[in-house]
Formats: C-alpha cells, structure tokens, sequence
C-alpha cells in the first residue's frame, strides 16, 4: 500500500515525521508517494502552536479528508494539534481515522494495523516518547544534510506557550546515544548536522544536572564525516561561558547562534516570564559578538503581547535597529487557551499587532539587506545544496550563518559541484538575504 505524509509547523516535528515514516516505511512495507491522490493511507503531522498554524493543520486535514471520496482509504491526524485537541477532531470529523498525540509516536504500527481492522483510534495519553539511536527513520531532508533531535520536552514556564503541556518534560538523551547517531547519519552521506530541541541550551539538565551542551558538541565534533554542526533554539539565560567558548573553538560547530530573545521591554518579559532583563540579555549578545566577530545571530520576537505599551514596542524596535541581528523571525502574540498569559489584563489589538509586525519585518529586511552588503568582494565558504530553485541553470547553498529552510542562500551563476560539496564562492551581488557569484575553489579537491 502506499503512504504520503504532510509534515506542518517546525523542524522538530519533522524529525517527528521521519520516525513515523520510518516505522511504516522500514517496518510495516509501506511504499511512499508523493502523489496524494495515489495514497492508501495519508498522515497529517499538524502544528497546533499558535492560531496561524492551527487553522493550517485544520485547513489541510479537511483538504485530505476529501481525497476519502478517491482511492485514499486512512486518514491519521498527528502531531501538536492532535495532542491538544483529540477529541474534538474526531468528533467533527469523522473522515478522520486515527489521532496520535506527540508521545505516542512509537505505537504508529499498531494503530494502523487497528484502524486498518475499521477501528477508529485515538491515542494521546503519553508524553513519554524520546527516540533513539536505533529508532527507525527516513530522512525528508537533503542526503548530506540533516536534523539531530537531542531532547524532548521543557520545563520553562512561558506564559505565552502551550508546547511543555504538548510535549512534556524535559528529556534528554545520552550523549552516547546520540553520537551513535551522528556516525549512522554520517555512514549514509550525512555532512551536516542540525541539533534540535525545545530549548537545546537546556540539553542535560535532567539527566547530567547541568546543561551538557558543549560536552555533547564537542563529541559530535570528532564523528568523522561530518563536518557542519549547526545548534538551534537556545535560551538566553542558559547560553553559558562554555559554550560560547566551545562554539567559538570547534572548526566543525558553525558560528550560528540561533537565541530567541522574543522582548526587551523589562514589563514585557516579566510578564513572559523569558530572561532576567534586557541588560542581561544585551550583555549576553555583546559577549558572543565579541568573542566570535564573525558570528550570525538569529532571534525571534513577540510583537503585542498583553500590557506591551507603544514605548515597550519602540524600545523592541530599537534595539533591533541598535543590535542588527542577521535574521529575525517576527511574531504576532497569540492567545492560547490553557496558558497564563491567555488571562492576562490589557490584550493588545489586532489592527495594532499588525502595525508592529509589519513594522519589524519591514525593519529587518532593509537591516538584512545592508549586512549583505558588507559581503560583495568577499570569498566565503559554501555548501552546495544542489540545482537553485531560482534556475536551473544555477547552483545554490549556504553559509555557516545560513540555516536549513529558514535563512537566506548562496546562488553560484559559474562553477560546478556536487551537493554536499564545500566550495569558495567569491560574492558579486547582493539581495535582501541572498547572495550570489562565482565558484572559485572547490575545498573538498
């Protein structure tokens, strides 16, 4: 029979979908398709964050369910939005033949093997999931690049966020574990690896009792084969000395600090209950320009949080104007039931969220597009990803300050290389946040 899956919302839920399509794939003879309308059985792996990405997952299980009137006969909701609204889904839709909730991954076989005997099934009670070194997988990204999920879960308390009721505590794997990991990806071609978590700054804490980031880094460090490690998602109070310092003197790990600092207004983050206050969180920031001057940095920000003032937004703006970060990712506050800011006094309007957000965005483009400026003349180092989508008649890829799928790239209009390839690429022209010129020196040759 064949399978198609949708993966919504973050990396992390990718890897989630991977180990799904690995257990149907690898284990149950499940052949894959991207067709929908050739699939038997189609898996919708939902986001359920915020509202945009709710009504995305609703909007694309309703889609699916109409291809029930076709050939497709199994139709599985997975995922955040299945965690947190299992009920509700199979009530209102009864198109739909399984839930899965995020810590029942591991019991994909037998669901289907339930629901294939016309047995409707939700299954959601668990927040125990943590995958391993020999949990089955197949690999939705490029061959020579992939995500390393290293931990499940957070215990932060955001007030803003519903994921550790979606995802549970936090719960590290071994560093062990995981670098037995990075050497099978490595034996099938893999070169760079993506470390992901909730908060991977926060990786050990629960079963090392203290944070083994850069103890874990540096192991990673010595898996022959690989040579990009690229860390995302940290929290600014866990971003320690260590490991800036380690980022800053293992050649393999990228200098990319991918920090969400979401505020800096101190009422703001209060409220949020994220950092200690902006001169923490600027002082952090400064530290890691200065120990690393050719770092990227990547944060995400929160506009219209409950109580955010029109001087709470202008000192936001501003320090994105004083700090230039190389990539920002802007958000409208969205209120959530079942969070503690859901409650909260002075909700700000939509029509002024949409001001500020529009305002931060337009901001760090024109930020973006003079920092990529700064590169014309330049020889910088690239890895090829392989045929640009732009044309095909050129290559394209990225930096170590450019991160898979949600940064800019590299376009090369002269020289040739395979994907996975390291290659000097002189830049003659910038964009908003891509580059492009020349191939000038193969480094792997």
């Amino acid at each position: 029979m064949k399978l198609s899956l949708i993966s919504l919302g973050c990396s992390k839920n990718l890897v989630d979908s991977e180990y799904l399509l690995g257990a149907l794939i690898n284990k149950k003879g499940f052949e894959f398709t991207e067709v929908l309308e050739d699939a038997d059985l189609i898996i919708v792996n939902t986001c359920g964050f915020i509202g945009d990405a709710k009504e995305e997952s609703i909007d694309t299980i309703l889609e699916m369910a109409e291809l029930k009137k076709n050939k497709l006969k199994k139709l599985v909701v997975a995922g955040c939005l299945a965690q947190r609204y299992a009920e509700e889904l199979m009530e209102e839709m009864p198109e739909v033949d399984a839930i899965i909730g995020t810590g029942d991954i591991d019991k994909i076989e037998n669901i289907i093997d339930q629901i294939f005997e016309e047995q409707r099934v939700i299954e959601n009670k668990s927040l125990d999931f943590l995958a391993n070194a020999y949990t089955e997988r197949v690999l939705t990204t490029l061959s020579h690049t992939a995500y390393l999920k290293i931990a499940e879960g957070c215990d932060r308390k955001c007030t803003y966020c519903i994921i550790p009721k979606l995802r549970g505590k936090l719960r590290s794997r071994s560093i062990e574990d995981i670098v037995q990991e990075a050497k099978h990806l490595a034996s099938k071609g893999v070169r760079e690896l993506n470390i992901l978590a909730q908060e991977t700054s926060e990786y050990g804490i629960d079963n090392y009792r203290e944070k083994a980031l850069p103890k874990l880094l540096k192991e990673l460090a010595k898996v022959e084969g690989i040579e990009w490690i690229r860390n995302y998602y940290m929290f600014p109070n866990s971003v320690t000395d260590e490991l800036i310092e380690v980022i800053r003197d293992t050649p393999k790990v990228c200098n990319y600090f991918d920090i969400s600092i979401q505020h800096v207004a101190s009422n703001v983050l209060q409220n949020m209950k994220r950092a200690k206050d902006a001169t923490h969180i600027k002082e952090k920031l400064s530290k890691i320009r200065k120990e690393i001057p050719n770092v990227s940095i990547r944060t995400t920000v929160i506009v219209g949080f409950p109580g955010e003032t029109e001087e709470d937004f202008l000192e936001l703006k501003e320090f994105l104007e004083e700090f230039k970060f190389d990539y920002v990712g802007v958000f409208k506050y969205s209120r959530e039931e079942d969070t503690e800011a859901f409650d909260l006094p002075n909700q700000v309007d939509e029509e002024i969220k949409d001001r500020r957000y529009a305002e931060l965005v337009n901001l760090q483009s024109e930020i973006a597009e003079r920092k990529n400026r700064e590169f014309i003349g330049k020889e910088i180092e690239v890895m090829i990803d392989g045929v640009s989508s732009e044309s095909e008649f050129m290559l394209e890829g990225r930096t170590q300050g450019q991160a898979l799928e949600i940064d800019g790239k590299v376009l090369t209009n002269d020289g040739t290389a395979k994907p996975g390839e390291i290659v000097k690429v002189l830049i003659e022209q910038n964009f908003e946040y891509d580059l492009l010129g020349p191939i000038i020196r193969n480094e792997d040759n």
